[in-house]
């Protein structure tokens, strides 16, 4: 992990120290900020390859924040709040977080959440040849070299959780996958009460890539089972 740049952006000055103290011990570089508006400034100057984003800041909150970095940037972004309320959580996600940990937190788990995090990102940016790099499904093409996901030849963005998630079900078509196999697939940690965090991610892929999201060609729900893509959308 060494060489990975992470910005921590919260206005606590305790707990930008405490979790800049844990990522520096495990070879991160780590520049922090005190606020939405100074994570910006430094995002522009430097090519960070994780954001640790506070939800509750002042000048400009983590939900701003996340939107702006959002119009250009596919970083991994881990959302922190005092927060605890499914509300905030699904706020969080739907603006483009690819994670989100409430306040009070052990340092550990946020480290062991950026490793996760920083694996799935390079994994998904590795040029280096896979099974298979590319799937057509219908109007759908999913590029897992390139990283790059078209609907009808339009270029669509995702977020690196929301390439993760639509890969697994690209790499399983036809099969319903479970609410916690695809968790425990892309987040690379055992399910726990994580249907929402699924779901919301979900529903803002078939918000991309679906003419009618609320009738969707490509992602199926299988009430009581899971999720799928099928052979044929």
């Amino acid at each position: 992990m060494d060489n990975y740049k992470i910005l921590i952006a919260d206005d606590e000055d305790e707990i930008r120290d405490l979790l800049a103290i844990y990522l520096k011990c495990e070879g991160f570089e780590v520049t922090t900020a005190a606020d939405g508006i100074e994570a910006l400034q430094k995002l522009q100057k430097i090519d960070f390859d994780l954001i640790i984003l506070d939800i509750m800041m002042p000048r400009l909150d983590g939900i701003q924040t996340c939107i702006n970095i959002r119009k250009d940037n596919g970083i991994p972004i881990i959302m922190l709040s005092a927060k605890s309320e499914d509300v905030d959580k699904i706020l969080g996600l739907n603006t483009g977080a690819d994670d989100y940990v409430t306040k009070p937190f052990n340092p550990l788990e946020i480290v062991a959440r950026v490793k996760s995090q920083l694996r799935r990102y390079t994994r998904l940016n590795d040029f280096t040849p896979k099974l298979k790099d590319e799937f057509e499904i219908g109007g759908l093409v999913i590029n897992t070299a390139s990283h790059q996901v078209k609907v009808d030849g339009k270029d669509i963005k995702l977020t690196p959780t929301e390439f993760s998630i639509l890969e697994v079900l690209a790499r399983n078509k036809g099969r319903v996958l479970s609410i916690e196999s695809i968790y425990e697939s892309v987040w690379n940690e055992p399910f726990y009460e994580s249907e929402n965090t699924v779901a919301v991610h979900i529903r803002n892929i078939r918000e991309k890539i679906e003419i009618n999201p609320k009738e969707p060609k490509y992602i199926k729900v299988v009430w009581g089972v899971g999720y799928k893509i099928d052979n044929e959308s």
